[in-house]
């Protein structure tokens, strides 16, 4: 099973985690698990502008029915044909997804190569605080 797993979380501690991992991989210390897609946004914000209940619904309805077409993709999911086209455009560029050629008449077919998604959201409620859990003096 392939998963997408998308974090959302601190840009700096995405960061690190990021180089923790191109350091592994130059050592080679990278182990199956390690070898997994990860779609990493610095913030909620960007997470909810970028993968929109529409676009998991249009990811959702590729990856169970193949759409030989972006017209097939958008009748599955009863949208307008510009808008699915749109947002796959923008999923392409996230990585969710990808193109083939050779559907019918040549058109594109939307892909996603992935099983499932799992997405852990770092959302912290109370801003600037000291590593002692208190809240920091200004």
């Amino acid at each position: 099973m392939t998963t997408l797993h998308i974090t959302v979380g601190d840009r700096e501690q995405l960061r690190t985690d990021t180089l923790q991992f191109v350091q592994a991989g130059e050592a080679d210390d990278l182990d199956e698990t390690d070898e997994m897609q990860v779609l990493q946004f610095g913030s909620y914000e960007d997470f909810v502008k970028s993968v929109t209940p529409l676009r998991l619904e249009l990811i959702q309805a590729i990856a169970e029915d193949s759409p030989q077409s972006m017209r097939e993709a958008a009748r599955l999911v009863d949208r307008d044909v510009s808008d699915v086209h749109s947002d796959l455009k923008q999923l392409e560029v996230l990585g969710v997804l990808t193109f083939e050629d050779g559907g019918p008449g040549g058109a594109m077919q939307p892909v996603v190569p992935f099983d499932r998604i799992e997405m852990h959201i770092d959302y912290p409620l109370v801003e600037d605080l000291d590593t002692d859990g208190t809240q920091a003096s200004a």
